[in-house]
């Protein structure tokens, strides 16, 4: 199995999960064109595509989703709530309904040799999910958009190969930063996003033997940075409650503006 992020941040989110035979993408929210390109990068073409697994329904999400979709005739699997947004967002365009695949949450399902659980997190959308993909053994999950996490978090982000993980902000920067403060307190909140210390101690829940590689994603670009977010959760590992070391699996950040290492399994 591999994971490659297209690009991840506030501005776009597009990550590549898949096998040798199978390929899915978990949101669509840049460009067709940048896309396409990113995937050409990784040796495969948007038409590849088996189907786009939509978390929720901000632009930031399904951006691209309408002429993706439509284009190349894509399978859209979503929770019910967001297939009604997605199809009341006017900016997309219609979408034939014969994409939609609605699923719920904690209902896995298949899609060729894959295998997906879908699973809730707490975010300001209608029904947002977050993704688990397995095939055989092998376990990859993307988790962003979460303000909190808890005990059924952990139990289904538990034993995986390789997780992309929301290090949204750092908290000092959000606060003495230039947003308006209704716009803090939402970040901030429990269905706002994953602050990097946060981020740094739901990983300390998460560590085992199996973990090979974490991947930190959607950083904002106004209140993160990549060097900081990489620092402060691997400060969080070294002083958690953990045995394992920041240095025991590779840790990286996604990109913002181009395509990340394809890590494979």
């Amino acid at each position: 199995m591999n994971l490659c992020s297209i690009t991840s941040g506030s501005s776009g989110n597009c990550i590549y999960v898949g096998s040798s035979n199978t390929h899915l993408m978990i949101d669509a929210g840049i460009s067709g064109k940048r896309i396409e390109n990113g995937l050409n990068q990784i040796g495969l073409k948007t038409a590849d595509m088996n189907g786009i697994l939509i978390t929720h329904e901000h632009s930031d999400h399904i951006g691209g989703l309408g002429v993706v979709s439509r284009r190349y005739g894509i399978p859209i699997y979503a929770t019910k709530g967001t297939i009604r947004e997605i199809k009341s967002a006017k900016s997309l365009g219609a979408i034939p309904d014969e994409l939609f695949r609605e699923i719920e949450a904690d209902k896995e399902f298949q899609v060729d040799e894959l295998t997906v659980h879908p699973f809730t997190v707490s975010h300001d959308a209608v029904q947002p999910v977050a993704y688990r993909i397995s095939r055989g053994e092998k376990s990859i999950a993307v988790a962003t958009d979460l303000g909190k996490y808890d005990d059924y978090t952990i139990d289904n982000l538990k034993d995986l190969d390789v997780l992309l993980l929301e290090a949204n902000h750092d908290i000092n920067m959000l606060q003495v930063g230039s947003y308006p403060y209704y716009l803090k307190q939402r970040i901030l909140g429990d269905k706002g996003h994953l602050s990097n210390e946060l981020s740094g101690r739901l990983l300390c829940r998460l560590l085992s033997d199996k973990l090979k590689a974490v991947v930190l994603g959607h950083l904002s670009k106004e209140n993160n940075y990549e060097e900081l977010a990489y620092e402060t959760v691997r400060l969080e590992i070294s002083m958690g409650e953990t045995s394992y070391k920041p240095g025991d699996f590779s840790i990286t950040v996604a990109k913002r503006d181009s395509v990340s290492e394809l890590i494979a399994i």
